[in-house]
């Protein structure tokens, strides 16, 4: 796993959809909870729209978020989500996440089914995965970058 702090560059590789040098950055539940708590994710999300970085997720971020929902934050979670660009999850990332599972396990480490799915829709995408949880993401080739958790 590479593992970058925000603001120490940047090296995703970028898809199709994403001009230029921007990345494409998955935010995690953990950075989209801190935005809609408006602690510092606020900033660095703007942050990486203002250098054209293309913020996304995935339809398991927007479960997760939408099943721990203050009532107070359900307009900002909708205005924060028609923001983002949802990446899929297909048979391939079904597959690539199932993969990550199995070789884990056999080394004794359990990893989340929706963690992985996340990492695989990040990897698939060549997008860098932003989260304040690094450890739920040990995969060596997944670049991940942390934003930690209310700071």
């Amino acid at each position: 796993m590479r593992t970058r702090r925000p603001g120490s560059g940047t090296s995703g590789a970028a898809t199709p959809a994403v001009p230029g040098d921007a990345v494409l950055r998955l935010l995690d539940s953990t950075v989209l909870i801190d935005y809609l708590r408006g602690r510092p994710a606020v900033g660095r999300v703007r942050a990486l729209r203002a250098v054209g970085d293309v913020p996304s997720t995935t339809a398991i971020n927007v479960e997760e978020i939408v099943r721990g929902l203050r009532a107070e934050e359900a307009d900002a979670a909708r205005e924060l989500f028609v923001g983002l660009d949802i990446l899929p999850i297909g048979a391939g990332e079904g597959w690539q996440a199932g993969g990550w599972r199995r070789e884990f396990a056999a080394r004794g480490v359990t990893l989340w089914q929706a963690d992985c799915l996340v990492a695989a829709a990040a990897l698939r995408a060549g997008a860098t995965l932003v989260t304040g949880n690094p450890k739920d993401f040990p995969m060596p080739e997944l670049t991940v970058e942390v934003w930690p958790v209310g700071r």
